[in-house]
């Protein structure tokens, strides 16, 4: 009876949960400037560290999780900022969020958090999931670090999100969030960066969970935007934002959090708070066959694309903060 109502509320009643502003990119890609090109390299490199030579990072290999946190924080160094550190304790081992911020302007007391996991799951090196976030996050914060937006912006490495600290009290994005609302701090929006490196251009290659399936194509070649009905207006604006200025296929939806993977990444732990949050993601397990396997490497990722969507979030971030 549930899911026959929800699925009753998505093809009638509940048509405006997916439809979405704009339209998304269809055809050819056009051809990438040389800011595309740069930030390729870049964002391969970002990768092939964390993946690649650092590997799988959780606190099980510990002395991996601390060598990645150690690499973002001289990332953000290098880009201009001085990194702060939130740590607790976790498995007995101390593990730490890692975030820098850019003062807002006009409106420094309203903040927008942007933010990616940099743990693995056990078993995998994580370059989708995700080292793909981690990647678009130290580029985006380097990307701003000139700029004088009106909000606060926060950009956030969040550690512990991979089970089995995931929707528990020590997962870092859930420390963080708890944290802003124990303090009474206005997050207007948060947008999770979570697996966003893969993709197909096979008929086929993109699932989704019921009932979503009916709605949305069965490629695996766009970005995905992910929201609950409390964040409505942050993921139309975003879609809209990201449409109209970036020629890449994009998707976005909103649903209950009790449909399969719509609360899966660091986004849900601000929906706690009352935050908005959404999730910007190619949908992982959905379309990736490597999810949470040893064969999540950096060799399987599209940088050219993820390039793409960070020149595309680039203009979001920017919109969401003026």
């Amino acid at each position: 009876m549930l899911w026959s109502s929800i699925f009753g509320a998505l093809a009638m009643g509940g048509f405006w949960m997916l439809a979405m502003p704009g339209y998304s990119h269809k055809g050819p890609l056009p051809p990438p400037t040389s800011e595309d090109t740069g930030m390729e390299g870049r964002l391969r490199e970002h990768v092939a560290m964390l993946a690649g030579s650092i590997g799988e990072r959780n606190t099980m290999r510990y002395s991996a999780l601390q060598r990645a946190a150690k690499y973002i924080s001289a990332q953000f160094a290098a880009s201009g900022y001085q990194a702060r550190e939130q740590s607790y304790l976790a498995d007995d081992r101390k593990v730490s969020n890692i975030w820098v911020e850019i003062k807002g302007a006009s409106r420094p007391e309203e903040i927008v958090v942007i933010g990616a996991h940099y743990d693995s799951p056990p078993g995998s090196p994580g370059a989708d999931d995700n080292a793909s976030g981690t990647a678009a996050l130290l580029e985006l914060a380097r990307l701003f670090r000139d700029v004088k937006p009106a909000m606060t912006i926060r950009f956030v490495a969040f550690v512990n999100e991979e089970p089995p600290f995931f929707r528990t009290e020590l997962m870092g994005s859930r420390v963080f969030a708890a944290e802003a609302a124990k303090k009474g701090e206005k997050v207007v929006a948060m947008l999770s960066l979570e697996s966003i490196g893969f993709f197909s251009d096979a008929p086929g290659s993109q699932r989704y969970p019921f009932p979503l399936s009916v709605f949305y194509p069965d490629t695996g070649n766009f970005i995905g935007f992910v929201g609950n009905f409390g964040s409505h207006s942050l993921l139309h604006g975003c879609v809209r934002t990201f449409r109209e200025t970036t020629r890449f296929p994009s998707e976005g939806v909103l649903a209950p959090e009790l449909i399969t993977g719509i609360g899966w990444s660091d986004h849900w732990s601000f929906w706690q708070e009352g935050y908005p949050a959404l999730m910007v993601t190619d949908t992982a397990p959905f379309r990736n066959p490597h999810y949470h396997q040893p064969t999540d490497t950096p060799d399987r990722l599209d940088y050219g694309r993820l390039a793409r969507i960070v020149s595309g979030l680039r203009t979001v971030v920017a919109g969401v903060s003026m």
